[in-house]
């Protein structure tokens, strides 16, 4: 069964030319398929319209239940609030202390406001949300961007670890990254 099934997707924004024509994607627990593209090519708008953010002007998106990771850690995490109360608020923490250890993350850190992390630690704190939110599908847009090469590594094998729960539709532009990681490439 199919946790993402798109169908003949047509979209653009207003008079613009069309991002998306009769585009079509499924993907299935145990997948990755990356999007990888130049900026401006359609990629977020992608996650945008599966998210229901944005409606397409043609086409069917279905989807089971999603969980995100965005590129921006800060912009995720409400500045005036801990990273544990704000993760309560969507997830069961129950287990935390596992991926707490996998994802190299101080149980302290949690009690802390957003702009008290460094960008690597909040990212791993929303890769952590994503992971509690037991969804059937995480979008992930360049989920790795905020850290260091060694831990990108890292954290792309932790996520991994769960595709037998889950699938990822994965956004980046490290071409490196989409070939290691992915059973799919799509090139927009």
């Amino acid at each position: 069964m199919n946790i993402l099934e798109i169908q003949n997707l047509t979209f653009g924004y207003n008079e613009g030319p069309l991002l998306y024509k009769d585009f079509s994607l499924s993907l299935k627990k145990g997948e990755v398929v990356a999007i990888v593209g130049a900026s401006g090519s359609g990629k977020s708008t992608l996650f945008e319209l599966i998210t229901g953010v944005l409606n397409p002007l043609k086409g069917t998106i279905e989807k089971s239940k999603i969980a995100q990771i965005y590129q921006d850690p800060y912009s995720s995490f409400h500045p005036t609030y801990s990273i544990i109360s704000q993760i309560k608020e969507v997830a069961d923490i129950e287990g935390i202390e596992i991926y707490l250890d996998k994802l190299d993350l101080d149980a302290s850190l949690l009690e802390k406001k957003s702009h008290e992390l460094s960008g690597g630690q909040l990212q791993r704190c929303s890769i952590l949300r994503a992971l509690l939110m037991k969804a059937d599908l995480i979008l992930a847009d360049e989920p790795t961007s905020a850290l260091d090469n060694v831990v990108q590594l890292d954290v792309m094998k932790l996520l991994m670890q769960f595709l037998d729960h889950m699938g990822i539709l994965l956004i980046t532009h490290d071409d490196d990254l989409a070939t290691w990681a992915s059973d799919k490439i799509i090139k927009l």
